[in-house]
């Protein structure tokens, strides 16, 4: 039997998401000691791992629990490779990301997305890290990756952004949970099933920009539908750009454009790769449109929908120009 922390520690999910999975989804129940505390046994961490991995994999949480326990349900400790796993339902898909909420019978339903945000600012004001991974725990198992991200998590950043501008979160506060958060990302991005040997996409911030949760979430929803992603991060100049695809022979690049003055940077990088290196070149963020290459649009899921049908060869429905 094990503790929720090593339980947490063989399965790779969270203390807290364990919790939330079981208190809304009914994955598991638990043994308890006589002091109340959570004890998990082989077939639990069993059921744990899969629901894990199907979500990963893009199926809704409770689509996940149900299909784990469904496989797991009087057989033991199963293990599943990741080739066994089937494709989600598609209404989980990246390119349809709806929001699927939690069983209706379930006695402690999440926050909801105001409330969540409410909780992470005062957690972000408190500097608690607890406080924002329990709200990010929380969060993230309500619905599929892309749909948490464009539905909660990007609003949510922006005010936060507002609360430090007025003074209601540090510094400290607002660096604490962007830094939560992109730990999270790449956890996830780690997680997610790239197809080496596909076409590869190049994706990063041009010279001088720094704000990555956007474009790094991008990444992991596109890694998500099984393209070949190489995430390059912050602040490259154009050198580093071309020697990455001097070394990955990619198909396209992806930059993102946080701010307006990225967007002059991120022009002369644009443009240098499409003329030198002849890749399509894309562009997301709050400043694409100040910048002369395809425009993917301000939605994760979506973007990354339409950067797959680019790579299938489909014409783009995004403005070029």
């Amino acid at each position: 039997m094990y503790t929720i922390k090593r339980a947490a520690e063989l399965t790779g999910v969270p203390a807290a998401t364990l919790r939330a999975w079981e208190r809304r989804y009914d994955v598991v129940e638990p043994q308890r000691t006589d002091a109340g505390y959570r004890l998990y046994d082989e077939e639990a961490l069993a059921r744990i791992r899969t629901m894990a991995e199907l979500v990963a994999g893009g199926w809704t949480a409770s689509n996940a629990a149900a299909e784990a326990g469904r496989r797991h349900s009087g057989t033991g400790s199963l293990s599943l490779a990741p080739s066994a796993t089937p494709a989600p339902p598609a209404t989980s898909r990246a390119d349809d990301p709806h929001f699927e909420a939690p069983p209706s019978h379930l006695s402690t339903p999440p926050s909801s997305g105001d409330e969540a945000t409410r909780r992470l600012l005062d957690a972000a004001a408190a500097m608690d890290p607890a406080g924002v991974a329990a709200v990010l725990d929380e969060r993230f198992a309500t619905g599929s990756f892309e749909a948490v991200v464009d539905d909660w998590l990007m609003p949510a950043l922006v005010e936060l952004g507002e609360a430090w501008a007025d003074g209601r979160v540090t510094v400290a506060g607002e660096h604490l949970v962007a830094h939560t958060v992109l730990r999270r990302l790449a956890a996830a991005y780690d997680a997610a099933a790239s197809r080496t040997g596909g076409p590869r996409v190049i994706v990063g911030l041009p010279a001088g920009a720094h704000h990555e949760l956007g474009i790094f979430a991008f990444a992991v929803a596109l890694r998500r539908l099984g393209v070949d992603v190489v995430y390059l991060g912050a602040d490259l100049p154009t050198d580093a750009w071309t020697a990455a695809l001097t070394a990955h022979t990619a198909r396209c690049v992806v930059i993102g454009v946080p701010r307006r003055p990225d967007a002059r940077t991120a022009s002369t990088l644009a443009k240098a790769l499409a003329d030198h290196h002849g890749v399509t070149v894309c562009v997301g963020g709050s400043h694409q449109d100040d910048v002369d290459a395809t425009r993917l649009g301000h939605a994760v899921g979506p973007a990354a929908a339409e950067v797959s049908r680019l790579l299938r060869g489909g014409r783009s429905r995004r403005a070029h120009a």
